[in-house]
């Protein structure tokens, strides 16, 4: 379709930037109003849970529903993408997606949600998403590279998608969304935000896919994500003469933009930091462990999952399951507990 559009001074590549830019300001904008997060329906305050579950999987249910139905059109050819993998990579997906989601609970937030806060003034936030780009990028590249490829040299011969037909799993989706809207109440000032953001997913895939596809200057198809994402952003500001802005390094700028401007026009801007070197060191530790399990994982909770699931994909679905098993397995012990100390105050 790239073709013909009228941006002919413009690469497949460039109009990707502005892609990512646009929907990042959006993703930052309606994620700091709707207060999303996965962690909070996880192991949020008792009140906070059933809100920010039916909120999840609306915006789930929506990015399932939307991708689906662009899949159906027959315009993404996702044969070739790392989620749709012939041999699951078993040890890295569970392994990761376990520590990723023991990570989230300890930072009081996963990747993207602690980057939404950072651009609010929370400077607990923005040291998690550092320390967290920063082991995301040793895992991928760097010193903990050969631990990535040891795990991910254990596979089984089982991945690609999904049995049963997309729009079947689009009704289940809806069903479970619809089921915990009601049982939550959630107010609508959560739900369409949500259901907003949602529909962020099939414009990613779709853009990238099929509005800007050039077979004679291919780019990567991709969507919302927070894990190799961080790591293009963090190498671009130390090298960016050296390397050029993609889709994903846009994507963080824009979130960052989209949170700040809302916080500053909502009131919500507040500089916020550590309260004590025990908190710090669990934040760190919390960090590490969502930079090295995303990798892994094959992204973070948006990544391989409200991106990802809606692919169908069998290694997606995977990783984000195992996520909330380790999150859920962390907050019951951490909840167990005779005496929690004051530093397990929430991020947000």
């Amino acid at each position: 379709m790239y073709e013909t559009l009228p941006f002919e001074n413009y690469t497949p590549a460039e109009l990707s930037v502005w892609l990512g830019l646009i929907v990042g300001v959006l993703f930052g904008a309606l994620a700091l109003v709707s207060g999303f997060c996965l962690r909070r329906a996880i192991a949020g305050d008792k009140g906070e849970r059933a809100a920010a579950g039916a909120a999840w999987a609306l915006a789930l249910a929506v990015a399932v529903i939307g991708t689906q139905y662009v899949v159906s059109l027959g315009v993404l050819d996702l044969g070739g993408h790392r989620f749709m993998t012939g041999d699951l990579p078993i040890v890295a997906i569970v392994g990761g997606g376990l520590l990723f989601g023991i990570g989230m609970v300890l930072a009081r937030g996963c990747a993207a949600r602690l980057t939404v806060l950072a651009a609010s003034g929370n400077l607990r936030a923005a040291t998690v998403v550092l320390v967290f780009a920063v082991v995301a990028h040793a895992t991928l590249k760097g010193l903990l590279s050969s631990w990535r490829v040891a795990a991910g040299s254990v596979t089984v011969p089982y991945g690609g998608t999904l049995p049963l037909p997309g729009w079947l799993w689009g009704v289940a989706f809806a069903a479970l969304a619809i089921a915990l809207i009601v049982k939550s109440r959630a107010s609508w000032t959560t739900l369409v935000p949500a259901a907003l953001l949602g529909l962020l997913v099939p414009a990613a895939w779709a853009g990238t896919g099929y509005v800007l596809n050039d077979p004679f200057d291919p780019i990567t198809i991709e969507s919302l994500a927070f894990t190799s994402t961080w790591t293009e952003s963090l190498f671009y500001v130390i090298a960016s003469t050296a390397v050029a802005p993609t889709f994903g390094t846009a994507l963080i700028a824009g979130t960052l933009v989209g949170s700040l401007v809302i916080s500053l026009l909502t009131g919500r801007f507040q500089w916020q930091s550590f309260e004590s070197a025990g908190q710090t060191g669990r934040y760190l530790a919390g960090a590490a462990l969502m930079g090295f399990g995303g990798v892994l994982a094959g992204g973070c909770t948006i990544g391989a999952g409200l991106a990802g699931v809606p692919l169908l994909s069998v290694a997606a679905v995977l990783a984000l399951v195992s996520m909330i098993a380790g999150a859920r397995i962390t907050a019951v012990l951490l909840e167990r507990r005779a005496s929690i100390s004051p530093a397990l105050v929430p991020a947000e």
